[in-house]
């Protein structure tokens, strides 16, 4: 009989309250045991059953977690996964990894050292219509994809105090849903040749960019990667162009806000929807088509699974690492205003 595996959280703000908490406890196997966090009563209404800590290192030191769960801010990404890491703890860290590649780089050395298992929670994996979109072009339906169009667009036109809407390391629209559509690309085409970016703030008072629009160049094949603050409505968040058809889908994956408004996945009124999809073949009618449900569970599933040497990591470093390195580039690129080769042959 596999034992549970006891799970630290680290952090209760938005990442650790709507996401990393209600998924852990529904996925059978996992026992969210602590959650470390400088707002105690608000976790003790949420959770009261769990164990709230303070610091850090005590949490880190006690030998009954077995695996730490890092949803803090940005900037304290690389220190906080150091630590866990060195003291023999397993780690998910939520996105982005880390700030630099380099620091990247030795998060992964690290795990291979401490033979701990080491992965970054990219829950946009497991988004409804990603995961039927993997499913179309993997059966070749739109023949050769020649153009892929990813956006995450939202209104918000009051700048927040808050640190990701704040200036400094780690804040900004690129850090926070950059690494999502950034990873959903990787996953889809590999690694491209050149990014050209534009990343930028827009809003009245916004002191971090709040804008981007990433170009990634193949070598038949374009991809567009667009987020703004500042689109009252009607982009979609995929456009696919192949030479046997396309394929469009609106509307965002409603996991996050099923979670934002305290269903709990698996519960009663947890009923996702991926969004609205349609087909377009040459001389055929448009086809709407099905969007499976998603399920950030599976996730987590994977991590248990791989910490019980049951199956691979669901976001190995390696993969972690090579985002980190199209998101400095990205970065690179806007701050040079040039597109950045990224060592492909041409």
């Amino acid at each position: 009989m596999t034992l549970p595996i006891h799970v630290a959280l680290i952090g209760y703000g938005m990442a650790g309250q709507v996401f990393h908490a209600p998924v852990i406890q529904a996925v059978p196997g996992l026992r969210l045991v602590t959650i470390q966090s400088s707002q105690p009563l608000k976790v003790q209404a949420d959770w009261p059953q769990v164990w709230i800590s303070t610091t850090f290192e005590e949490v880190i030191q006690t030998p009954q977690i077995d695996l730490v769960v890092i949803a803090t801010p940005n900037h304290t990404h690389f220190e906080l996964a150091w630590r866990a890491l060195e003291a023999g703890k397993h780690v998910v860290v939520d996105k982005p990894f880390t700030l630099l590649a380099q620091e990247a780089r030795a998060l992964a050395e690290l795990a291979q050292m401490q033979n701990r298992l080491l992965s970054v929670f990219q829950n946009r994996r497991w988004d409804g219509n990603f995961l039927s979109l993997q499913r179309m072009l993997e059966a070749g339906t739109l023949g050769e994809v020649v153009y892929f169009e990813s956006h995450f667009d939202r209104y918000r036109p009051a700048v927040q105090p808050r640190w990701r809407e704040q200036a400094g390391p780690g804040s900004g629209i690129w850090y926070d849903l950059g690494p999502h559509l950034a990873d959903q690309a990787q996953l889809l085409f590999g690694w491209p040749q050149a990014v050209f970016a534009d990343i930028a703030p827009q809003r009245l008072g916004a002191e971090a960019p709040d804008y981007f629009h990433v170009l990634l160049r193949y070598p038949r094949l374009r991809v567009v990667l667009h987020a703004s603050a500042l689109v009252p409505g009607g982009s979609p968040r995929f456009v696919v162009h192949g030479t046997q058809g396309s394929w469009v889908c609106y509307g965002l994956d409603t996991q996050e806000k099923s979670l934002r408004e305290g269903s709990h996945p698996g519960g009663p009124n947890w009923r996702p929807v991926g969004g609205e999809a349609w087909l377009y073949r040459p001389g055929q009618p448009s086809e709407l088509v099905d969007v499976e449900p998603g399920d950030y569970r599976r996730y987590y599933a994977g991590v248990r699974d791989a910490i019980w040497e049951k199956g691979p990591n669901p976001v190995p470093p390696e993969q972690a690492v090579r985002l980190m390195e199209l998101l400095e580039a990205a970065i690179q690129s806007a701050a040079e205003r040039r597109e950045i080769s990224l060592g492909v042959e041409e």
